[in-house]
């Protein structure tokens, strides 16, 4: 028996429960908990794919979470809007091992002077972990195709 992905899953699960209205999908809360129950023993059953295995407790917690997601995302339930991060780069550092210890020792102390310095060090390194932006400069690679369409003159030489 062949597994259905998580993302088809949810599809599936909220267009079988709930009305689009021009589009969009919008649950009612007694239709979300419809739509996890159907999620949740489609994991329980073997029949969505899951990568790793999760007690009772936090699959439900994992399948609420999973129904918002795909909710945001996923352009057919939603209405066709591209998704955009309300906080890009929030998450920044989250994996850092220095980060997260100084993250914890942070949040040990009341003193503010003793904050503040902390905090410095987290922007700094932060700042060193975050990914460098992209250039908003264009190679001459770049302008040549530019040109070559006949977009030269929008090229700031």
């Amino acid at each position: 028996m062949s597994k259905v992905n998580q993302k088809e899953a949810v599809f599936n699960a909220v267009t079988n429960v709930c009305e689009s209205d021009d589009g969009v999908y919008n649950p009612t809360k007694e239709q979300r908990a419809q739509v996890n129950m159907i999620l949740f023993q489609g994991f329980r059953d073997g029949t969505i794919e899951l990568d790793r295995e999760y007690t009772d407790s936090e699959l439900k917690s994992y399948v609420s979470g999973l129904q918002s997601n795909w909710l945001r995302k996923d352009k057919r339930l939603n209405g066709g809007t591209q998704y955009v991060a309300k906080n890009p780069g929030s998450r920044t550092g989250s994996a850092d091992p220095q980060i997260k210890a100084m993250r914890l020792l942070l949040s040990t102390k009341t003193d503010q002077s003793e904050r503040a310095e902390i905090q410095a060090f987290i922007d700094k390194r932060v700042s060193e972990v975050k990914p460098a932006k992209q250039s908003q400069e264009l190679t001459a690679e770049q302008i040549a195709v530019l040109e070559a369409a006949g977009l030269g003159h929008f090229v700031n030489k």
